[in-house]
């Protein structure tokens, strides 16, 4: 099963402050042990809210609003992305996580949806264009920064 963590933004995170240079370190061996135990499938941080926007749907109709957003608690700062045996291992490991901020923090855990958790909804159709394009996506190169 996939899951993602989500690193919960803090006042810290949203003003912008950077990490040290020994907690980049801890974080870095941590990811290593997620990738080298085959775990890890993705993982990145976020800027702070200010440089984000939403868009909120009703209908047809679309809203955009910009950052930054009150509530920090709510907001996310980071995330990765783990295939686990189960839920059981991911709070193993989530367990075993450096504290991603510089005073408390949290972290949460949500298991992803698979196509076959659909159900009936997925008829052969939708499924074979997922598959091919899962396939897609697993041929084509990583993006590139810029």
């Amino acid at each position: 099963m996939r899951v993602m963590v989500l690193v919960k933004a803090t006042t810290a995170s949203e003003a912008g402050e950077m990490p040290s240079v020994a907690s980049m370190e801890e974080m870095g061996r941590f990811n290593e042990a997620l990738a080298a135990a085959g775990l890890l499938l993705a993982g990145e941080g976020l800027h702070p809210s200010r440089s984000g926007h939403r868009i909120r749907f009703d209908g047809a109709s679309r809203r955009v609003t910009d950052g930054p957003f009150a509530a920090t608690d709510e907001l996310v700062a980071g995330f990765w992305i783990w295939k686990v045996a189960d839920m059981a291992e991911a709070l193993a490991w989530a367990q075993r996580c450096p504290n991603p901020m510089p005073g408390p923090s949290e972290i949460e855990i949500r298991r992803i949806y698979e196509m076959e958790d659909f159900g009936e909804a997925v008829t052969p159709e939708l499924a074979e264009k997922e598959a091919a394009m899962r396939q897609r996506l697993e041929r084509k190169p990583g993006l590139e920064k810029k």
